[in-house]
């Protein structure tokens, strides 16, 4: 992760006053999203005072708006050491293999086995994996980085009935969904998926090197075969501050 640095010449790019027919706040973060995309990665950003005196607004007018290019991504808050802009955050199709996306962008991927331990699936996680009650199933938790930082904690649960042996293999060095079409010619098909924005348990926060209040993506996803049978049932929490998730339809 880059480190924060200083500009002296950031001021340089700012304009010298802001218009009378637009709204104060709709420029400021303009101001701030165009000095995100022009400046290197880790340069930290004028602070709420100097943008509140520079263009004469109140300084909760500014915080708004630089809490708004936080939340978009594009900058950083660190304690003590002000805003700066962020790397880009990788996007992802939410039918796609983390690994695989990761490696398309340039990007290293990497995983941390949190839990792998094997269970008997009980009524409601037997219906979500259209499976008997009482059906063995690996229980998979991991932490997902790209280039070593956290950017997601993956929780799924896959019936051995359907694949065995899946719970012998090392996961922290393995592809999950390569695996899965290597060793048991699994094609993907139809993905079922409810995303919703909220704030991460503490213990996930602390894991994802977040705040408690940060916004996250909780995604439960129920992905099918070609042959329309159920892959797995996974609740994943996935930083909102790093990541995109893209989502692909067809109209009809």
């Amino acid at each position: 992760m880059a480190r924060p640095r200083n500009n002296p010449g950031d001021l340089a790019e700012l304009p010298t006053e802001l218009r009378t027919d637009r709204p104060k706040g709709d420029q400021i973060r303009e101001i701030l999203e165009n000095l995100t995309r022009s400046l290197a990665v880790g340069t930290v950003l004028p602070s709420e005072r100097v943008l509140a005196e520079r263009f004469g607004v109140a300084r909760m007018t500014v915080r708004q708006e630089v809490d708004r290019v936080v939340a978009e991504g594009l900058a950083n808050r660190r304690p003590g050491g002000g805003t700066f802009v962020a790397e880009p955050r990788p996007s992802r199709m939410l039918a796609s293999s983390f690994t695989q996306d990761m490696i398309n962008r340039g990007i290293l991927p990497g995983a941390k086995v949190l839990e792998h331990r094997v269970g008997a699936a009980d009524e409601d996680l037997a219906r979500e994996l259209e499976e008997p009650i009482g059906t063995p199933v690996l229980h998979l938790t991991r932490l997902r980085t790209a280039d070593g930082d956290p950017m997601a904690i993956e929780r799924t649960a896959l019936s051995l009935q359907r694949y065995p042996g899946l719970d012998e293999i090392d996961f922290a060095e393995k592809s999950l969904y390569t695996e899965l079409s290597t060793r048991y010619g699994v094609t993907l098909g139809m993905v079922s998926a409810s995303i919703v924005a909220a704030p991460p348990e503490p213990g996930d926060a602390e894991l994802l090197e977040i705040d408690n209040s940060t916004p996250c993506l909780i995604i439960t996803v129920a992905p099918r075969t070609a042959t329309d049978q159920v892959i797995e049932f996974g609740r994943s929490v996935y930083r909102s501050d790093r990541y995109d998730i893209t989502v692909a339809y067809r109209a009809t």
